[in-house]
């Protein structure tokens, strides 16, 4: 970071099945110093069930961290970007983030 640039902020995207994936992708880019932006919890990943009201909630929360942020980092496993990922990406592009990917197999 130079002096007093302030930190990229980056929020990470993709399915909640990657929780390990988020996790490396957060400490790899806190160690960069970079201010990262994630998921509050990994329903798939961890079987919590949520409401349709919930879902929606979440996404608009998610689209408000984007917002927020520089850019987003999408985490793929296998190549794998479900439909959400998908409009979170186009989201970002419209609205001038830039869109980088954490590849992971």
């Amino acid at each position: 970071m130079k002096n007093c640039d302030r930190p990229r902020i980056i929020t990470l995207c993709g399915s909640t099945k990657f929780k390990p994936q988020f996790e490396a992708a957060n400490a790899a880019l806190t160690r960069q110093g970079v201010i990262v932006l994630s998921l509050g919890f990994f329903e798939q990943s961890e079987g919590i069930h949520i409401t349709a009201d919930q879902a929606h909630l979440f996404e608009q929360l998610h689209y408000n961290k984007i917002k927020m942020s520089d850019g987003i980092m999408v985490i793929h496993v296998n190549g794998y970007i479900g439909e959400s990922t998908r409009k979170e990406i186009e989201y970002a592009r419209r609205m001038g983030k830039t869109v980088e990917y954490w590849e992971s197999q």
